[in-house]
């Protein structure tokens, strides 16, 4: 099993400590709690899990691909964002205890900036959590085309950090892993909501990070600057 750099310290610390228990215990001959506790421990790595994957070629331009495991939990069309400075179609993913933790990046960009915004841990089942947790907003510019899009990592009620190891002009390929939300949470991807736009998953539809179509750009002209201008 792969378990992800971004949670060494947690996975470190879960292994040392099981395997500790577990010798301990066999020591004494308790093998019964020794199965409980090697269950436990390799529970909790599962949780740090981050599965080797395959980022399908891109079928048509302006595909992007979903930044995070889960649960399609809302699609909100036409509010306003300053992320894309404008109307925007927001796409949320709800990610349990039990989905990989790991985010991606939906296309090929370059990070414009990141901010942080400290807030409340409330399940993220409950609709006020987007407005009122604690986040972080990635904003990207799509490498093909210089379409401005966002990924906002949002922490729930058990997750207490976010990661996010992109910072402003580091460089992202299609898939390519950038951080994580430690626990469960919410992950949303941002995207200008203009005529044409294609969005490629209803609510209730499970995606994975790198591998699920989650919207597709229009082809006509954007307005945004084109990349290099």
């Amino acid at each position: 099993m792969l378990l992800t750099p971004y949670g060494l310290r947690e996975w470190g610390l879960i292994l040392v400590v099981g395997t500790g228990v577990a010798v301990g215990l066999a020591v004494l001959g308790w093998w019964i709690p020794v199965a409980v506790v090697v269950l436990a421990t390799l529970a909790g790595l599962a949780f740090f899990r981050d599965p080797l994957r395959r980022v399908p070629a891109e079928a048509r331009d302006g595909e992007l691909l979903a930044p995070a495991d889960g649960l399609i939990s809302a699609i909100d069309r036409g509010v306003s964002h300053p992320a894309v400075d404008g109307p925007a179609a927001v796409i949320r993913i709800y990610l349990s205890v039990f989905d990989v933790h790991v985010n991606r990046s939906p296309c090929a960009a370059e990070v414009q900036s990141t901010e942080h915004q400290p807030g409340k841990h409330l399940d993220v089942r409950n609709p006020d959590s987007a407005r009122e947790n604690e986040w972080l907003l990635m904003s990207l510019r799509r490498t093909d085309d210089g379409t401005r899009i966002a990924v906002r990592q949002i922490a729930g009620l058990v997750a207490r950090r976010i990661v996010c190891r992109a910072g402003q002009g580091r460089r992202l390929e299609r898939g390519e892993r950038y951080g994580m939300i430690k626990f469960g949470s919410s992950t949303e991807l941002i995207v200008p909501d203009r005529p044409g736009l294609e969005i490629a998953v209803a609510i209730g539809d499970r995606v994975a990070a790198g591998r699920s179509l989650m919207a597709v750009l229009p082809s006509e002209p954007s307005g945004d600057l084109a990349p290099g201008e």
